[in-house]
């Protein structure tokens, strides 16, 4: 007969690796390449985590890169903000990927933004090539 500390520490084990794959990001293309490329994965923080804002979008500052609800694309995109300008008093960035020529099409107004790369120091978190799995069990 199994043990309820068994079940118990196999329902933590379930709910850590639940949050732990909320907090990563596969990377798709090749838009932000040098700073990590197509099958890496990213990690990062989220602006609504079930009612938890683990950081506030207002903070959010030239460089970073963030993960948002493209107007233009059917999935989330991975770029990095280049300007924050306000329109009729409403902040808006203005993101690019670092190996594109332009930026996005469009501005991205606080509520299309979803997450944030996680940094130590200058260094954005990647972890390289282990997404490459997913990619394909996606067919992307």
């Amino acid at each position: 007969m199994t043990d309820w500390k068994e079940i118990a520490s196999y329902a933590v084990i379930l709910i850590i690796v639940l949050i732990a794959a909320q907090h990563l990001n596969v990377v798709v293309s090749g838009s932000m390449e040098p700073a990590f490329y197509r099958g890496d994965i990213v990690l990062v923080e989220k602006a609504d985590f079930f009612g938890i804002h683990e950081f506030d979008v207002k903070d959010i500052q030239k460089g970073d890169v963030v993960v948002y609800d493209a107007k233009w694309f059917n999935q989330p995109v991975i770029h990095r903000v280049i300007d924050i300008v306000s329109i009729n008093g409403t902040t808006m960035y203005m993101i690019k990927g670092d190996n594109n020529k332009s930026p996005d099409p469009y501005y991205v107004s606080p509520d299309q933004i979803q997450s944030k790369v996680v940094t130590i120091g200058d260094n954005l978190v990647v972890i390289p090539k282990i997404g490459y799995l997913s990619l394909w069990l996606r067919g992307l």
